[in-house]
């Protein structure tokens, strides 16, 4: 079969490797549809995982061998896969910290060589012990939504750690497919959301999945890392819903700056991003981080604020299982319409350009994806 195999820093190659051989207690799925991850990006321009490894792991696809001992499944049933599940038994477990458990951090779907999610490949492995995170695609919807239930499951756990109330104030930094994700499932919960992009369009996206007042970021040219900035001074800057700047929306988005938000979201790596975050939320506050997963990086911050002013910092790092169901309701009911977050599709041999594009997004791209049978 077909797989893109990383060879190195950057070093993405299409290759020809044998279709995964399958034990009687596990499925093999041929891939339909497969996201391009932010952390499989940087595993792969950072070089953290020696290779060779065949990533991508936010997969869909129809199961085409079943081994013996499988009962719940069966062959040519469409499926959404989930790579990562926790024993629900360990120590970690038991606090429903399930990414820090042993067999969670186990990836369970392979194409070859180090499992790592194989999704950029013809066909995958599923392993008995991710076999519960398995979810069947109802029939009305597509494989692309199947696709987008790993991510959406991402931010529904990070959602669930905060400490929210009905109609509390939530900033949501940077409008990219994750930041999207979250300004939908907040105003699903009854939040009023402030969201913040550098892009007009993604701002104007952001109003239509449900934020109450969108934010023009601006560049911060002392700090290159930083891709999504934090937002420019709100009062010159506020567009609520319709474009108003004056009446009680602007007013109640004043009393909300000058009280404080109840949580902010940095869904870009930007530390800049997160000192303003917690300038911005109220005492008591919580500041979410969702995407500083490349270890080694350091920042400056004034402790006082989180031990003082009780302003909680606190990360999220990938889903949870308990909460499949519910990402699978919102996504497949379309309450969340991931298909909105889908602008480009590329054959498995471009997935080199899929990286690179999802890396470097222009203005008219967010989730992009991989089809191993989409012809060029």
């Amino acid at each position: 079969m077909r797989a893109v195999v990383y060879r190195g820093v950057n070093d993405l190659r299409l290759e020809t490797v044998p279709v995964p051989r399958i034990k009687a207690d596990e499925l093999l799925v041929k891939v339909a549809v497969c996201g391009v991850c932010p952390t499989d990006i940087k595993k792969i321009q950072y070089g953290t995982v020696p290779p060779p490894r065949i990533f991508g792991h936010e997969t869909a696809g129809t199961i085409v061998r079943i081994g013996a001992r499988v009962k719940k499944f069966r062959v040519g049933d469409r499926v959404a896969l989930h790579h990562h599940v926790p024993c629900l038994d360990c120590h970690a477990c038991r606090h429903c910290a399930f990414a820090q458990c042993a067999q969670y951090k186990r990836t369970g779907i392979t194409a070859g060589f180090e499992p790592a999610g194989g999704g950029y490949a013809e066909y995958v492995r599923v392993m008995s012990f991710v076999l519960p995170g398995v979810v069947k695609i109802p029939g009305r919807n597509s494989f692309l939504e199947g696709a987008m239930l790993e991510p959406v499951n991402t931010v529904l756990k990070a959602i669930h750690r905060l400490a929210l109330l009905r109609g509390d104030f939530v900033l949501v930094t940077g409008q990219g497919p994750i930041g999207l994700m979250f300004t939908r499932l907040l105003a699903l919960r009854g939040m009023n959301v402030a969201a913040t992009d550098l892009l007009p369009a993604r701002l104007e996206l952001a109003k239509k999945f449900g934020a109450r007042w969108i934010l023009r970021a601006h560049e911060d040219a002392g700090d290159p890392s930083i891709s999504q900035p934090p937002l420019s001074r709100p009062a010159a800057t506020l567009s609520p819903p319709g474009g108003e700047r004056s009446g009680r929306g602007a007013r109640s988005f004043q009393s909300a700056i000058h009280r404080g938000f109840d949580a902010a979201i940095v869904t870009a790596p930007g530390d800049a991003a997160v000192r303003q975050a917690q300038e911005l939320v109220r005492g008591g506050g919580q500041v979410l981080l969702f995407a500083h997963t490349r270890r080694g990086s350091k920042t400056r911050l004034d402790l006082s604020v989180v031990c003082v002013d009780e302003k909680d910092l606190i990360g999220s790092y990938s889903s949870d299982l308990t909460l499949q169901g519910e990402a699978a309701r919102l996504v497949f009911g379309r309450k969340l319409d991931a298909r909105e977050l889908i602008t480009h599709r590329f054959p498995l041999e471009q997935t080199a350009e899929a990286v690179q594009l999802a890396a470097r997004p222009d203005p008219g791209s967010l989730k992009i994806v991989v089809m191993p049978d989409r012809s060029k």
